[in-house]
C-alpha cells in the first residue's frame, strides 16, 4: 500500500510523543548536507546522501542503500541498527515489505498478459469482472485496465476508508493479522463514490488509488489462470532469478534477515510492526532486498522482462491532475503503467515506484537505459517520516549517484 500521511496510513500512522531512542550509525556518515552531482560517485558520497536521507526521516531512522551498475561494483551503505535497543548493524541484505513498489511488479504481469494477447489494456473493468465495479456512482464499464495501470479511474481509494482507518490507526494490534482478500477490500471502496468518472474523448484526470491494483491483480488472475502471487513468481521472480524476493500472502514473518520496524502508539509505547499480513494483495504484497530491487528495475528498463511494444507503453505518462496530496509529496515528475518518470538534474530522468508501507519506505530507481539502478530502504524506530522531506532527500541521493553514472559513462 502507499502510506504517505495519517489520511493515506493503509496499514497504519500511529501518532504520539517520539521515543528519544536513536540507533548509532554503523557506518561512518558525515552529518554535513548532500553535495551535488559529481563524476566520482563512491562510497563516501553514499555514505554522506544516506545520512542526509536519515537526517530527513527524523534522525532515528534506519537506512540502507545500494547503487548497481558502476564500474567498481555496487556500492552500498548504512546506517542503524537490526533491532532498537541493539548494536547489531542494519544486515546489507535485509529483507523488507516493498509496499506500493509491488504495483510495478503487478503492471508488469499485466503487461505480459496484454503482449500475449491473453487481455487488451482497452478492455473494460466490466468485461473481465461484470458487476464487482458498481454502486455509488461506480461504473466498470466506463473503465479501462490501462485506467487502472496508471491511475486515471478516478476510484475511492480503499485505504481512506474512515473504518479502515480507525482500526489501523487506532487498534493496530488487533488487526495486524488482518485476512480480508482483493474483493472484499475492492467492496469496501466500492460503498463510497469515485473522484470521477473516466470520459473517453474527455481529458485524462488521475488520482492515485490502491483500490485500482487491486482489480488488476483479479483481472490478472482471471487471464492469466493463477493467483496474482504465482504469477509474480513465476513470471518474474523465477524468471529473474530473485532469490531474495517472494510474495509471502497472508504469512505475516519477514524472512531472515531483516530489520524491525517500529511506530509509536496512540498511549505513548513503542509498538513493533514487523509482524502483520496487512499487505498481503496485488498494490502492496511483495517482500524483497535492495540488490534485487535493483535487479529488477534494470531488467525492466533493459528490456528483459517486457516486449519492446509493452516497454513503451508503460513509459507513456500521464499528468497528475486531481490528487494535490501526491503532488505536494512527488512535486516533479509523471504517471505511466505501474512506473513514474521522474527528471534527472543533469538531464533526461529516471524510473521509479516509491513504496511507503507499515514502518517503511522503500525507494528504488532505475535509469532510463536500464545500465544504473539505486534502491534505498527506510526503516522507522518511532514515528513515520516527513514524506516530502524524506522525499527531497531520497531524490538528490538517486539524482546524484544516477547522474555521476551519466557523467562517468558507466551507467
Amino acid at each position: 500500500m502507499r502510506m504517505p500521511t495519517p489520511k493515506r496510513a493503509g496499514a497504519v500512522v500511529l501518532t504520539a510523543a517520539l521515543l528519544t531512542l536513536v540507533p548509532p550509525v554503523t557506518a561512518t556518515a558525515a552529518t554535513a548536507g548532500p553535495p551535488g552531482p559529481a563524476r566520482h560517485y563512491g562510497e563516501d558520497v553514499l555514505r554522506r546522501d544516506l545520512a542526509a536521507v536519515r537526517q530527513a526521516g527524523g534522525g532515528d531512522v534506519n537506512v540502507l542503500a545500494r547503487v548497481d551498475g558502476t564500474a567498481g561494483g555496487p556500492l552500498m551503505a548504512r546506517i542503524g541498527t537490526r533491532t532498537a535497543g541493539s548494536a547489531e548493524p542494519v544486515p546489507w541484505n535485509a529483507h523488507f515489505r516493498v509496499a506500493s513498489t509491488t504495483k510495478t511488479f503487478t503492471a508488469t504481469v499485466v503487461l505480459q498478459l496484454a503482449a500475449e494477447k491473453r487481455l487488451s489494456l482497452d478492455d473494460t473493468v466490466a468485461h473481465w469482472l461484470p458487476g464487482v465495479v458498481a454502486g455509488h456512482g461506480n461504473d466498470g464499464s466506463r473503465i479501462t485496465v490501462r485506467d487502472l495501470l496508471r491511475q486515471t479511474s478516478g476510484l475511492y481509494d480503499y485505504v481512506d476508508d474512515p473504518e479502515i482507518q480507525d482500526r489501523l490507526l487506532h487498534h493496530f494490534d488487533e488487526n495486524r493479522y488482518d485476512t480480508t482478500p482483493a474483493a472484499g477490500l475492492v467492496a469496501v471502496a466500492m460503498g463510497h463514490p469515485p473522484l470521477f468518472v473516466p470520459e473517453r474523448g474527455g481529458a485524462t484526470r488521475w488520482a492515485y488509488s490502491n483500490t485500482n491494483y487491486l482489480l488488476a491483480g483479479m483481472i490478472a488472475e482471471k487471464a492469466g489462470g493463477a493467483s496474482w502471487q504465482e504469477l509474480v513468481e513465476r513470471r518474474v521472480i523465477d524468471r529473474l532469478g530473485l532469490r531474495d524476493t517472494s510474495v509471502p500472502g497472508l504469512d505475516p514473518r519477514l524472512p531472515d534477515p531483516h530489520v524491525n520496524a517500529y511506530l509509536t502508539a496512540p498511549d505513548g509505547r513503542r509498538l513493533d510492526v514487523t509482524e502483520h499480513s496487512l499487505q498481503h494483495t496485488a498494490d502492496s504484497g511483495v517482500v524483497s532486498t535492495t540488490a534485487d530491487l535493483d535487479t529488477f528495475f534494470r531488467a525492466l528498463a533493459g528490456g528483459r522482462l517486457l516486449p519492446a511494444a509493452q516497454w513503451r507503453e508503460m513509459r507513456r505518462t500521464v499528468e497528475r491532475t486531481d490528487d494535490p496530496e501526491d503532488v505536494a509529496e512527488m512535486p516533479e515528475g509523471t504517471y505511466g503503467l505501474g512506473l513514474r518518470k521522474i527528471p534527472l538534474s543533469c538531464g533526461g530522468h529516471y524510473y521509479t515506484h516509491e513504496g511507503d508501507g507499515v514502518g517503511v519506505n522503500t525507494r528504488p530507481a532505475v535509469s532510463a537505459d536500464g545500465r544504473r539502478a539505486v534502491t534505498v530502504s527506510i526503516t522507522t524506530t518511532t514515528a513515520p517520516p516527513d514524506l516530502p522531506a524524506l522525499n527531497r532527500a531520497t531524490g538528490a541521493l538517486v539524482d546524484h549517484a544516477l547522474c555521476a553514472g551519466r557523467s562517468t559513462g558507466t551507467g
